[in-house]
C-alpha cells in the first residue's frame, strides 16, 4: 500500500499512518513524531472519548496539526497502524488491525512476550496467541536483524527497555549468564508511565517530592527481561518526582573478575554504531552518569557503569525517556527499520538543556 510518489508528488517511500488510541500521552507522542516524519502522512487518529474533536484539544503542542479524532471502530486502510491502547485491546482487535494495515506496531504489552504461557503467568492469558510467533520485538538494538519486512511489531516496556539496554552488552560479552550471581535492578520512573488516566497516584500533589516503591517484587517487565536477555533479575520500581524518564540502576556480579577496560570494550562493541545510544560513564561535569533529564524528549538512551573492585560488583546505569525510547520513539524507530527507511528519520531531536522537568 505504499503511496505512488510520482502520482502524488510526495517524496519517495511515503507511507500513510494511523494512531489508534490517540488521546493518551503515548498517542500524542506518536502523532508528534509522525507529523514531523519525512516519510509518513498521518491520515487518522482514533479516540472514543474525543470523537470528532481536534487533536490539538488533547495535545496542545499539536494545535497546528489539521486532524480530528475519529471513532476507533471506523478504521481507515493505511500502510502502518500504530496502536497506543491499554493492555488487552490489541489482542482482541488484532484481526481488524491487520486487515486495515500492512504493518501493525503495537505499543501495549499484548505481543511483546514470545510465549502464551508467559501471559498465563504474568497477565490474564492471551486472546490471540496465534499472533505471538509472528510478532517481532521492537527494540532495534537487540532485534534489528528480524525487523525488516515485519508486519507485526511489539513495542517494549519502558522499564524493561532501560534495563535491557544496560545489561545486554555484558550478556553479549559473556560476563553475565544464567549461572551468574544475583542481578538486582532498581528502576525509578516518571508519572507519565501511568498514562493520561493514571489516577491519584500519578497526580501532581501526590507525586510531588516522593520516592515511592510501587512494584517491590513481581513486576511484569521481569518476564520481558528474561525473554530477551536470558537473565532472571530481582526487580523493583519506584515512582519519583519527575514527569518523563526511566532510570535503571543494576547491581551485577560477573562470572569472572572484570576490568574497566573490559567494561568499556563490552559497551563500545555493543553501541559504537548505534545511532541512539550514548556511553556516559564517570566523565567530568555535572552529568557524569546517565540521567533521564539529559535525554528528555529524545529517542536517545544513555548507559554507563562503575566498577567496585572490592567485591567484583559492577553498577550499571541506564536512562531513557519512557515516552520516547521506552515507547513512541522506539515504535517509530522499529517502523523505520521494518520499512527500510533511514533509522533516524523523524527522530533527530537531540533534546534541550537546561530544562525544568524531565
Amino acid at each position: 500500500m505504499t503511496v505512488d510518489a510520482e502520482a502524488s508528488g510526495a517524496a519517495a517511500d511515503a507511507y500513510t499512518a494511523s494512531v489508534v488510541g490517540g488521546t493518551g500521552f503515548t498517542g500524542g507522542e506518536l502523532l508528534r513524531l509522525l507529523a514531523g516524519h519525512p516519510n509518513f502522512e498521518v491520515v487518522q487518529a482514533t479516540s472514543r472519548s474525543a470523537d470528532n474533536m481536534t487533536v490539538g484539544r488533547s495535545h496542545p503542542n499539536l494545535r497546528g496539526l489539521d486532524l480530528r479524532f475519529s471513532d476507533p471502530e471506523d478504521l481507515e486502510s493505511v500502510d502502518v497502524l500504530f496502536a497506543a491502547t491499554p493492555h488487552g485491546v490489541s489482542m482482541e482487535r488484532i484481526d481488524e488491525f491487520t486487515e486495515a494495515a500492512d504493518t501493525v506496531v503495537d505499543l501495549s504489552a499484548d505481543f511483546r512476550l514470545p510465549e502464551a504461557d508467559a501471559y498465563d503467568e504474568w497477565y490474564d492469558g492471551h486472546e490471540s496467541p496465534e499472533y505471538l510467533e509472528r510478532a517481532e520485538y521492537a527494540l532495534p538494538e537487540i532485534n534489528r536483524g528480524n525487523l525488516p519486512g515485519a508486519d507485526l511489531i511489539a513495542g517494549g516496556g519502558c522499564n524493561a527497555t532501560a534495563t535491557i539496554l544496560g545489561l545486554k552488552p555484558l550478556v553479549d560479552a559473556g560476563a553475565l549468564g544464567p549461572e551468574s550471581g544475583e542481578v538486582v535492578v532498581d528502576v525509578k520512573v516518571g508519572s507519565s508511565e501511568g498514562g493520561a488516566g493514571g489516577g491519584a497516584a500519578s497526580s501532581h500533589p501526590e507525586r510531588s517530592g516522593v520516592v515511592r516503591p510501587y512494584a517491590p517484587t513481581g513486576h511484569r517487565h521481569e518476564a520481558e527481561i528474561e525473554a530477551y536477555i536470558g537473565l532472571s533479575v530481582s526487580f523493583t520500581v519506584h515512582a519519583v518526582d519527575m514527569v518523563r524518564g526511566a532510570s535503571a540502576t543494576c547491581h551485577v556480579f560477573p562470572d569472572e573478575p572484570v576490568s574497566k577496560g573490559d567494561l568499556w570494550g563490552a559497551y563500545r562493541d555493543a553501541y559504537a554504531d548505534e545511532p541512539f545510544e550514548r556511553i556516559v560513564s564517570g566523565g567530568g561535569g555535572v552529568y557524569r552518569y546517565p540521567e533521564p533529564k539529559a535525554v528528555a524528549g529524545t529517542n536517545h538512551g544513555e548507559v554507563g557503569f562503575e566498577l567496585d573492585p572490592g567485591n567484583r560488583r559492577v553498577v550499571v546505569f541506564s536512562a531513557i525517556d519512557n515516552m520516547m525510547k521506552g515507547s513512541a520513539g522506539q515504535a517509530v524507530h522499529a517502523a523505520n527499520v521494518a520499512l527500510g527507511l533511514p533509522e533516524t528519520a523523524g527522530l533527530e531531536f537531540d533534546g534541550l538543556h537546561p530544562v525544568g522537568a524531565p
